[in-house]
Order: structure tokens, then sequence, then C-alpha cells
């Protein structure tokens, strides 16, 4: 029966992904295996270990872009239960808008439109009317140093940073339960890590869960309320 604990937002139980090399002759490529954890309203869950062992293949599974091989997934939407490794594609969209937040390592977003215009669209799709929506987006961007000169143009015409602090921003904007970060801070200096840290606390506060990934080690030890070394649930030296 799919159930959660009382407070938590996430479980996953017993998850498997291998995957088939189509280009070389149907070849399976086993990844992860028995991948198991869970994350509480409130608490910062950090998925830890060298790269290529799975950290981002985990996310995105746990965000629907992934197919599950084995496993379950489990999403707490109200007083009922989402398992993401069985929803179908209508549910998993449902679930992104109301439930479950991401911030990828790239902005990729519709051309010519502006930056506060992006983060605002966020902001509306989770609930807030469209000036509250552009107040929430105004108030994101100044936090993360982004100079209101630059608002409304696209972020195309950014560099790398200024993009990142964008994708941040839509990320926070929304109301979502549960916020999944692969590596946010990557290309930020430190005076921006510092306003996704508070940023982090603050939502952690209001109840967010979050599942994440950092390159910087610094913001994971400040940020982490448990880390899961990803290692231990790895197939990558069986391959």
């Amino acid at each position: 029966m799919n159930a959660l604990h009382a407070n938590e937002l996430l479980r996953v139980e017993g998850l498997s992904k291998t995957f088939t090399l189509h280009l070389h002759g149907g070849a399976r490529l086993p990844v992860l295996h028995g991948v198991s954890f869970t994350v509480a309203a409130g608490e910062c869950v950090v998925l830890a270990g060298p790269s290529g062992v799975g950290k981002s293949s985990i996310l995105k599974m746990a965000l629907g872009n992934y197919l599950v091989g084995e496993g379950r997934i489990l999403v707490a939407d109200g007083e009922r239960v989402i398992d993401l490794a069985r929803a179908d594609a209508r549910e998993i969209l449902d679930a992104r808008r109301r439930i479950i937040g991401y911030v990828s390592q790239f902005l990729r977003v519709i051309p010519r439109i502006g930056a506060i215009d992006i983060v605002a669209a966020a902001a509306q799709e989770s609930g807030l009317d469209r000036a509250a929506a552009r107040e929430r987006a105004a108030s994101l961007l100044a936090r993360l140093g982004l100079p209101e000169r630059l608002w409304s143009l696209p972020p195309a015409t950014f560099s790398g940073g200024e993009q990142q602090r964008v994708n941040i921003a839509r990320g926070f904007a929304g109301r979502h339960r549960l916020l999944i970060l692969d590596e946010p801070t990557a290309s930020l200096d430190a005076a921006n890590r510092q306003a996704v840290i508070d940023l982090i606390a603050e939502r952690k506060a209001r109840g967010t869960g979050f599942l994440a990934t950092f390159h910087d080690e610094d913001v994971r030890l400040r940020v982490a309320d448990r880390v899961v070394d990803v290692s231990r649930f790895s197939d990558r030296e069986a391959a």
C-alpha cells in the first residue's frame, strides 16, 4: 500500500535504473540499484558521491523525467500519495506544477522573454495573481543580485552566472512543498551562494523539503540535514 509517514514529503524505495544503448546494439548499462531514502518537511537531503555515480539520474527520476526500472517514488499530495514511478504524463506534469519545483544546472526558456516575466510566470503557475507574481519575481531577482536594468531583457543575452540566478529565482518563485536542486550554485560567486543558502533556510523554516546536489562542499555542509552517499547504490563498477 502506498503510504507516507507523518511529515514525509518524499520516499524513494528500492529504486533501480538501467539505460539501454540503442546505438550500441541495445546493450544495457546498469546505473543504480536499490536506492532508498526519505525527505521530510523542512529537511534538506543532499545526494553525494563522485561524478558519474548517478546523482543526477536520481533527481531526474524523482522529477519524472527518467523512467524507473524498479522501485517506488512516493510523493505527498495533501491526503493522497502519488507514485511518480507509475504515474502517467498528465499526473507528472500536474505534480510539477503544484508540488515539485526544480532548479537545473542550465536555464532553458523561450527566447525573447524577459527575465522578470520568466520568474513571474513560474509564480503565477503556482497560484499567485499577476501583481503578486511580479512582486515575488522582482524580490527574488533583487536578492540574487541581478541588476534591475537586466530584468526586462531575455536571459539568452546574460552571462552564465546571471542566467543561473534567473534559473534559481524561477525555481523558488512558486509555492512547491518539495524543491529539487541540481548543482544550483556551481556558477555563482560567494555573495550569491550565500543568497541561495538564505533562500533554502527560509523555505525550510516554512516546511519546504529539498532534495539536492551541490558542487560546493561548503554549501553542502551549511544546508544539508542529511547526506545520502549514492556510491553505495551505484552499479557503475558492475557495468
